[in-house]
C-alpha cells in the first residue's frame, strides 16, 4: 500500500517544534532522584528516631545519640543502592522504549516518540503502540482499546476513524495523521501508567506498613506515659526520664529491616539488569518469589517466533502458474506481519498481479483473513480447521508431527463480511510451517518442574500442533491438552484451568479468563508473552514477562522484559525473587525480637512503676552487632527454596520464642535479683545479648563458612565493644557472683526457649530458610 501523502517536510517539522507542537520526553519508569531521596529520608521511622535524638540532645545525653549515626548510614546506603539500581534500569529501559515510524518528505523514518509533532503521518502496524491521538488517512487496521475502554474486542479502523493513544494495533496497517501530542492526548498519562493499570502487590511492603502503623500507634502514647511515670511517680531527673523512655521506644522500631528490604530488592534488580533482564517495577521482583504457576505462550516463548515453510500440499488440481500469482497478490496487499506471514512472504514472495478491491486483516480471534481482487475473486488464508471442516490425511499427519498448517482458499466473488466465512470457499493448498524451539527449553521446563512451579502452555494454534511442540520442548504431561474452541460460551474455566496442561485454540479473552481462574484457585500466576494477543492475560497475571523480540505493546505493559529474549533466563528471574524474600524472611525474625520484648517490657515496667532497664547506647549495640551486621552479610546468599508462607507471620513466629524468653528473664531478674541497680542492669543486658545472639545463630543453621564467620565475629565484636568501652555502655564490672547468676539464669532461659520453640506452630518448614 502506498503512503496516502508525503508527510511533513523538514521545514514544517522545524516550525512545529519551534511552536512547541511536539511530544514530551517519556518519563522514567523508575523513581526520580528526588523521590528516592525523599522516600529514604522522610519516613515515619526516621522522624521518630530524630525526635528521640533531639530529646536526648536537649538533655545532654550525647553518648546515647550514637544510634542516629547508624540511621544516617542506613539512609545513605539505601539511597546509594536505589540510585545504582535506577541507573541500570534507566539504561535498559532505553532499549525497551517504543519508537515511532513516520512519513516525512515522502520517506519512512523511525524516530523517538517525543520527536512526533502535530500533523505528522504515523505508520501503524500490527503490534505497534499508538503513542498519539490521530485520524486514519489510509489503510485498515484492527485496534485494541482495552486499556481505555476495558473492552477486549478489536475495533476496525478505516479511513476517517479516530485513533487514541494508549491503544494497540492488533492486525493490519494504516497511516494516521497526528492530531494531539503531549498533554493534549486523550490518554496522555496512560503511556507512563500502562504498567500501573494493575498495582503490584508487595507482601514485604504491606507487612512493613502494618508494623509501622502498629508501632507508631503505640510508641507516642507509651513514650509519654513512660516519661510521666518517671517524672511524677519515681520523681527522677528529666534527663534520666528522657534516656530511660528513649531506650524503650528505640527498641520498638525495627529500623534496619526497612533498609534490608530495600537493599535486597535493589540488589536483585541489579543482578537481573546485568543479565539484560529489565525489572520495570522493583516490587515485581518480590512477586516472582510466590509464583507457582507459569503460563507460557507457545509462539515467541517456547519457540523463537521465527517460522519457515516446510512444504506446500495441493488440495485440488489447480495450476501452479495460477496459484502463485494469487498468493503473491494476497501477500502484497496484506499488511499482516506476524511470524506466519513473514514465512509466507519469504517462501512465495510478493507481487501485485491482481488489483485489490477489499481487504479483511488476519485476526487472532477470527483465525483468518481475506483479500478480494477485481478479476480473481477473494483469496482466504486461515487456520486449517477454520477453512476446512475435514482435513486431508496428509495435512493431519503434518499437524501430528507438530507443524502448523494454514489453508489458502478462494471464493468466487467479493467478500466483505468480517464475522463469517462463506460456505463456498474452495481450498487450493495447505502450507505447512515449522517452528524453531528455543535452545535450552527442555532444561528450563524441567527446572521449573523440580522447583514446584506448574507450567502451562496457552496458544491459539491447533491442539495437535501445540501439544507436539510442548512434547518436543520437554513439557511433562504434554498430552493432557484441550481445544477451547470446542467449548461453548458457558465454559467452566475454574475446572478447566486445573485439569489441563496444554490449552489450544485460545482466544485473547480466553487467555485472560484462564489466568483469572488460576488466581481464583489460589495460585500466584506468571504469564509470558510477545504479541498483542497476550495483552489481556499479561495485564491480569500477578507477574507479566515479555520477550523483547515481541510487540511494543507486550513490552510496555509487562513488569519484566527479557531484553535478550533468552527463554533460558526465566528460571533465574523467578528464583531471584525467591532469593530476596527468603533471605529477608530469615533475618526479619531477629529484628522483630527487639520490637516484641521492648513493647512487652515497657508495659510491664510502666505498670510496676519501675525504670526501663536499658539505655539507648545499649540498644544501639544490639542494633549494630546482632541485627544489622549478620543480616546484611547474608542477604546476598543464594536461597531459592519455594516460598510457602506469609512473610510477617513467619518472621513473628521466628521472633516470638526469643522475645518471650527475654521478657520472662528480665521480669524475673527485676523482681528477684539481690544485686544493686547497676549490677542488676548489667546482668539483664548480658542475658539480653546472649539470647539475642542465639536467635542469630539459629537463623544461620545449617552453617556455612560465611555463617560461622558471622556468628564468631558477632560475638567477638559485641563483647569486645563492652570490654573496651564499659563506661560508654554503662556496664559494671562482672563479679564471680554475677557470672554464676548469669550462668544459672541463662540455663533456665535456654529451657524456656526450647519449650517455646517446640510449642510454636511450625509455618511450612519456613523457620530456617537456609
Amino acid at each position: 500500500m502506498e503512503a496516502p501523502m508525503q508527510g511533513l517536510s523538514a521545514q514544517e517539522v522545524k516550525e512545529r517544534k519551534e511552536r512547541g507542537d511536539l511530544g514530551k520526553q517519556p518519563g522514567s519508569i523508575t523513581k526520580t532522584k528526588a523521590q528516592i531521596f525523599k522516600e529514604n529520608i522522610f519516613t515515619l521511622f526516621n522522624l521518630l528516631n530524630f525526635i528521640i535524638a533531639a530529646l536526648l540532645f536537649a538533655v545532654g545525653a550525647y553518648s546515647n545519640m550514637i544510634f542516629i549515626v547508624i540511621i544516617i548510614i542506613n539512609v545513605i546506603i539505601g539511597i546509594a543502592q536505589e540510585l545504582k539500581a535506577k541507573k541500570l534500569i534507566d539504561e535498559l529501559s532505553i532499549l525497551n522504549r517504543p519508537k515511532a515510524k513516520l512519513i516525512r518528505d515522502g520517506r519512512e523514518i523511525v524516530v523517538e516518540t517525543e520527536d512526533i509533532v502535530i500533523d505528522d503521518v504515523m505508520v501503524l502496524e500490527s503490534g505497534h503502540q499508538i503513542c498519539n491521538d490521530g485520524i486514519v488517512l489510509g489503510g485498515m487496521a484492527e485496534v485494541n482499546e482495552s486499556l481505555l475502554t476495558g473492552e477486549s474486542d478489536a475495533i476496525l479502523k478505516t479511513e476517517g476513524s479516530e485513533l487514541y493513544s494508549g491503544s494497540f494495533v492488533v492486525t493490519g496497517k494504516c497511516y494516521a495523521k497526528t492530531t494531539h501530542v503531549g498533554s493534549e492526548n486523550y490518554a496522555v498519562k496512560l503511556m507512563e501508567e500502562t504498567k500501573k493499570t494493575k498495582s503490584v502487590s508487595s507482601e514485604l511492603l504491606g507487612s512493613m506498613k502494618q508494623v509501622t502503623r502498629f508501632t507508631s500507634f503505640l510508641i507516642v502514647p507509651l513514650g509519654i506515659l513512660l516519661f510521666l511515670e518517671a517524672i511524677m511517680l519515681r520523681q527522677v531527673l528529666v534527663s534520666d526520664a528522657v534516656v530511660s523512655s528513649s531506650a524503650a521506644l528505640l527498641g520498638m522500631l525495627p529500623k534496619g529491616l526497612v533498609l534490608l528490604i530495600a537493599v535486597s530488592l535493589a540488589n536483585g534488580v541489579i543482578r537481573l539488569a546485568n543479565m539484560k533482564i529489565l525489572v520495570q517495577n522493583i516490587y515485581s521482583l518480590e512477586t516472582l518469589a510466590h509464583v507457582d504457576v507459569l503460563c507460557l505462550d507457545k509462539t515467541g516463548t517456547i519457540t523463537d517466533g521465527k517460522m519457515k515453510v516446510k512444504e506446500v500440499l495441493p488440495l485440488r488440481d489447480f495450476p501452479n502458474k495460477k496459484l502463485s500469482p494469487l498468493i503473491q497478490s494476497y501477500l502484497a496487499a496484506s499488511d499482516d506481519n506476524n511470524a506466519t506471514f513473514q514465512a509466507l512472504q519469504e517462501h512465495f514472495g510478493t507481487n501485485s498481479v491482481y488489483q485489490q478491491t477489499y481487504k479483511i486483516p488476519f485476526s487472532s480471534l477470527r483465525k483468518w483473513g481475506a483479500v478480494s481482487f477485481n478479476t480473481a475473486g477473494t483469496v482466504f488464508i486461515g487456520a486449517a480447521e477454520r477453512i476446512m471442516n475435514v482435513l486431508p490425511a496428509a495435512v493431519e499427519h503434518q499437524i501430528e508431527k507438530g507443524c502448523r498448517a494454514v489453508i489458502i482458499g478462494i471464493y468466487d466473488g467479493e467478500w466483505q463480511n468480517e464475522r463469517e466465512l462463506p460456505d463456498e470457499i474452495e481450498p487450493l493448498c495447505a502450507v505447512i510451517l515449522e517452528d524453531n524451539i528455543r535452545k535450552g527449553t527442555a532444561k528450563t521446563l524441567e527446572y521449573f518442574r523440580k522447583e514446584g512451579v506448574d507450567v502451562k502452555v496457552i496458544s491459539g494454534d491447533h491442539i495437535k500442533t501445540v501439544s507436539i511442540i510442548a512434547k518436543k520442548a520437554g513439557l511433562k504431561d504434554w498430552e493432557n491438552a484441550v481445544d477451547l474452541s470446542s467449548f461453548g460460551e458457558d465454559m467452566d474455566y475454574d475446572s478447566i484451568c486445573m485439569k489441563y496442561t496444554v490449552f489450544a485454540r485460545v482466544t485473547p479473552k480466553q487467555k485472560q479468563l484462564l489466568v483469572m481462574a488460576m488466581k481464583r484457585a489460589g495460585h500466584q500466576v506468571a504469564m509470558t508473552g510477545d504479541g498483542v494477543n497476550d495483552l489481556l492475560a499479561l495485564r491480569e497475571a500477578d507477574c507479566s514477562i515479555a520477550i523483547a523480540e515481541g510487540s511494543d505493546a507486550s513490552r510496555q505493559i509487562s513488569q519484566i522484559v527479557l531484553l535478550d529474549s533468552d527463554f533460558a533466563n526465566l528460571p533465574q528471574v523467578v528464583l531471584e525473587g525467591r532469593k530476596v524474600i527468603n533471605n529477608v524472611t530469615r533475618t526479619a525474625g531477629v529484628f522483630f525480637i527487639k520490637t516484641i520484648y521492648s513493647l512487652l517490657l515497657s508495659i510491664f515496667f510502666l505498670l510496676f512503676n519501675m525504670p526501663f532497664p536499658f539505655i539507648p547506647i545499649q540498644i544501639t549495640l544490639i542494633d549494630a552487632f546482632i541485627e544489622a551486621y549478620p543480616s546484611f552479610l547474608t542477604i546476598f546468599e543464594s536461597n531459592t527454596k519455594r516460598v510457602r508462607s506469609s512473610f510477617l507471620r513467619t518472621a513473628l513466629a521466628n521472633a516470638a520464642p526469643f522475645a518471650l524468653t527475654i521478657t520472662a528473664g528480665i521480669i524475673f531478674i527485676s523482681l528477684t535479683l539481690p544485686f544493686d541497680t547497676q549490677q542488676r542492669q548489667t546482668i539483664m543486658y548480658m542475658l539480653l545479648i546472649l539470647v539475642s545472639m542465639l536467635s542469630v545463630i539459629k537463623s544461620c543453621i545449617p552453617f556455612t563458612k560465611l555463617r560461622v564467620f558471622i556468628c564468631v565475629t558477632m560475638v567477638l565484636g559485641a563483647f569486645g565493644a563492652l570490654w573496651i568501652l564499659p563506661q560508654l555502655f554503662e556496664i559494671s564490672v562482672i563479679t564471680t557472683a554475677m557470672l554464676s547468676y548469669i550462668g544459672k539464669v541463662f540455663v533456665g532461659l535456654l529451657l524456656i526457649l526450647t519449650l517455646l520453640i517446640c510449642i510454636t506452630p511450625k509455618i511450612e518448614k519456613h523457620e530456617n530458610l537456609g
